[in-house]
Formats: structure tokens, C-alpha cells, sequence
């Protein structure tokens, strides 16, 4: 059977062509930011700010976005993906369970949710920062998986600084979604660990710089959730094939291919307060949240034995 050809339209030729347009516009501007910087003395400095910014923050993410729309397919391949097409950290870990339920372990756990992503949560992510201030609930940068923003996003600060930090994304997957094989989950999820700040090897962003082993983070978050009543974990053996790759950052990243699935459809979310945990948000640190001795700013990321893994 012939497949059906996509019809021809003056609109959607139209919208390519200014898509290109504005791309090549942004070229255009940042060479000559950066051409003129250096005929303005002193001034060039600004010049040269300038040209990072326009070259960082307005040319690089459209050349990458008209780059990824022609190469990139667009199916689940078991990686997010970044606002500008990038793929972005490996999808590691499953969830079963109603969104109440999941919120409620999280919050049993002692993780902390992101704020949403503002001007103002954005700025007190660069001054905590550079101050070196705790900050257990700056925002988390967007990733895309089924074409939209995570749904869910938890993490636990390390040392006081929102520099270092465990982190996972959660995203809701659609109605009849089944993974690769048939398998049925409710929720997909990203968990990776923020090392140091640093900037983006593709697009020159201020961006976390995350730990290559991304493995270590996923049973990270397994073993922080595994203990709690009413949870489950299973693992798909090789559900997706070993690789070494890179993120939409830039940073290495490797993983063994395994996914566990976290099933929490046992968990009576009553008794779990999480509008009493989550409002602790600012005041986690030193609070025992999981009744074990560790708080959440200071859990020491496990080693997996390699040998026996």
C-alpha cells in the first residue's frame, strides 16, 4: 500500500521559510555584535556581553531547533528531549500509580518539589548560587517527553548549595501509551545528578553540568523509595541498549539500559501528609523526613557494585 503524501501548503511553506529567515537574521546579528566589538575600545566588552547573549540565548537554540526538526525523528527512543529538539537526559525510571500516589512517596522520601521555572525562582538560582545559599526548591530547567513539559519535578539538595543536587523529572504518559514490548506504566521519569554549574557545550548557556553515571542516580532514587509501605520496584533487564551518548547540555552521559519500574499503587497517600512536607520546602534541611537518620540535603549518593550489578 502506498503511504498517503503529505499535501502541499502555501502556509506551512510560508511559516518554513520564516522559520529559516529568522535563523539566518540571528546569524547575521551576532556576527556583526562580534565584528563590531572590536573598533569600540572599552565598549567592546558590552560588545562582546552582547554577542554571547545573542549567540547563547537567541542563534545557537534556533540553529538547533531548525537542525533537530529535519534530523531528529520524533518517536520514543527512550530520551527527552530539550526546548530546542537536543535529546536530552535518558528516560530511567517508570512509575504505577495515580499522581496522589506518587507526590505521596516522593514526599515520604524527603524529596523537595522544584518551583516553577520564573524570572524571579531563575534569579534566586544564580544568587544562591554564586552565595553559596541553600535553595532546596530551585526550579529545574524544562525537558519535553511526549511533546510536553515534565508534570513532576522533586530534588535534594547537597552540602546547602543548589550547585550540587539530586534531581528526577516526571511526565505523565498518555492514555493506551505502552512502552516498547507492551508494557503499561503511568509515568515516565528522568533522574540524573547535578555535579557543578558550568556552560552548555551546544549552545554556551549557563546550565548544570549533570554525572555521567546516570545509572548511580536512578538506584539513587530506587533506594530512597523502595523502603516505604506499600511500594514496589521491578526492572526491565535491557530495556533499552547500553550506551555512551551525550545530553542536551553536552555532558557524557552512560547507562546500562535497565528500568526499574516504581509501582506505587499500594500506597495509601493518608498516611503521608504531603502539603505538610512540600511547605517545608525551604526548611528540609536537617528535617528527618524518612525516619532513617539522613536528612535530604545530605544523603551520600550510593556506588552500585559494578561486579555484581
Amino acid at each position: 500500500m502506498t503511504p498517503p503524501r503529505r499535501r502541499w501548503s502555501f502556509g506551512r511553506a510560508l511559516d518554513g521559510f520564516f522559520f529559516v529567515f529568522a535563523g539566518l537574521a540571528a546569524i547575521w546579528l551576532a556576527y556583526l555584535s562580534f565584528t563590531q566589538s572590536f573598533s569600540l575600545g572599552w565598549g567592546g566588552v558590552v560588545m562582546a556581553v552582547a554577542f554571547w547573549l545573542l549567540l547563547a540565548y537567541l542563534v545557537l537554540p534556533r540553529l538547533h531547533r531548525i537542525l533537530t526538526a529535519i534530523y531528529v525523528p520524533d518517536y520514543f527512543m527512550g530520551r527527552t528531549r530539550t526546548s530546542d529538539g537536543l535529546l536530552g537526559d535518558p528516560v530511567n525510571l517508570a512509575f504505577l500509580g495515580e499522581r496522589e500516589q506518587v507526590e505521596a512517596v516522593m514526599a515520604g522520601a524527603g524529596w523537595i518539589p522544584a518551583d516553577p521555572v520564573t524570572l524571579r525562582s531563575s534569579w534566586r538560582i544564580v544568587t544562591s548560587t554564586l552565595r553559596r545559599r541553600s535553595y532546596p526548591r530551585a526550579p529545574v530547567s524544562p525537558l519535553l517527553l511526549f511533546g510536553h513539559v515534565q508534570d513532576l519535578a522533586y530534588q535534594q539538595e547537597v552540602a546547602g548549595s543548589p550547585a550540587q543536587r539530586h534531581h528526577v523529572r516526571l511526565w505523565r504518559c498518555p492514555d493506551g501509551w505502552l512502552l516498547p514490548g507492551g508494557r503499561r506504566v503511568d509515568w515516565l521519569a528522568a533522574g540524573t545528578f547535578d555535579r557543578a554549574v558550568g556552560l552548555s557545550l551546544f549552545t554556551l548557556q549557563v546550565t548544570h553540568r549533570i554525572d555521567a553515571d546516570t545509572d548511580i542516580e536512578r538506584d539513587h532514587i530506587v533506594s530512597t523509595l523502595e523502603p516505604l509501605p506499600g511500594v514496589a520496584v521491578d526492572v526491565i533487564r535491557d530495556f533499552s541498549t547500553g550506551y555512551h551518548a551525550r545530553n542536551g547540555g553536552g555532558d557524557s552521559i552512560s547507562t546500562d539500559g535497565d528500568l526499574p519500574i516504581i509501582d506505587v499503587r499500594g500506597v495509601d497517600v493518608r498516611a503521608v501528609d504531603v502539603r505538610a512536607v512540600a511547605a517545608r520546602g525551604d526548611d528540609v534541611r536537617g528535617v528527618d523526613l524518612r525516619e532513617s537518620g539522613e536528612t535530604a540535603d545530605a544523603a551520600p549518593r550510593p556506588r552500585r557494585n559494578r561486579e555484581g550489578a
